[in-house]
């Protein structure tokens, strides 16, 4: 099979065998590929292969072979992309890392890759950068099929009460927490809960927002972290740590 001109974004690049780098790939139409790519130093248009090979920047792939490893035949920058610097550079790694961790292979998402588009840009020109990862984290989630509604109760399929508190259950959703019961994990307000559902995502129902979404993406992750938080951890311990807190 040989597909050419395919619309994609790198999500990650490292060594592979003697002068070769596998490649991972978010395409429109195919889902998540890792390629083989080979000559990244040679000249092609808009300069070299290697020089169009970043992350948040708007590819045109050619790719093909007989194995389920195929090859990287050709590669063109479909524009600029984003500049993602400080706080925001490590926003886009962690949407990288969702998308590499949590997408199978050859799944396509085509309404979820232009979700990605638009998030690079928002990260970049947003005043803030927690609102725009909250709001792809519920389309990821409601794209593979692990979405779950905000404003419901899961276990009795009532409508959230904005004066009650619930909990996460892993399997189950959102279910009330019962009166004078010492259940585990946190617990959020059903006012919390409503903003969600309507999509706010910064005000007071910022922290409740970020802590239900990591309880949901820890399950689907099988317990094991996200490298970028530690990174951004590490970078705010630095001599020039950026505000805010880790995505």
């Amino acid at each position: 099979m040989r597909v050419n001109l395919q619309p994609a974004y790198l999500l990650h690049a490292r060594p592979y065998r003697d002068s070769s780098q596998l490649l991972e790939l978010f395409t429109a139409e195919h889902g998540r590929l890792s390629l083989v790519g080979r000559g990244l130093h040679r000249r092609a248009r808009g300069g070299s292969l290697r020089a169009n090979l970043q992350p948040f920047r708007p590819l045109l792939v050619s790719f093909g072979g007989r194995s389920e490893l195929q090859s990287l035949n050709a590669l063109e920058s479909a524009g600029a992309g984003v500049q993602l610097l400080g706080e925001r550079l490590f926003s886009g790694l962690y949407l990288n890392e969702l998308l590499l961790r949590l997408l199978h292979r050859h799944d396509p998402h085509p309404t979820l890759f232009a979700a990605y588009a638009g998030a690079l840009e928002q990260l970049a020109q947003a005043p803030a950068s927690e609102p725009v990862l909250r709001a792809f984290e519920l389309q990821l989630l409601d794209e593979l099929g692990y979405g779950f509604d905000p404003a419901q109760d899961a276990q009795s399929q009532q409508a959230v009460r904005e004066a009650h508190w619930y909990r996460y259950s892993e399997g189950v959703g959102l279910i009330a927490c019962t009166p004078g019961a010492d259940a585990p994990g946190p617990r959020f307000s059903g006012s919390d809960l409503l903003a969600i559902a309507r999509g706010e995502f910064s005000g007071p129902a910022a922290g409740s927002a970020k802590r239900l979404l990591r309880l949901v993406i820890a399950e689907h992750l099988g317990g094991r972290p996200l490298h970028t938080r530690d990174l951004f951890r590490q970078y705010r311990q630095g001599p020039s740590p950026a505000p805010g807190e880790p995505p």
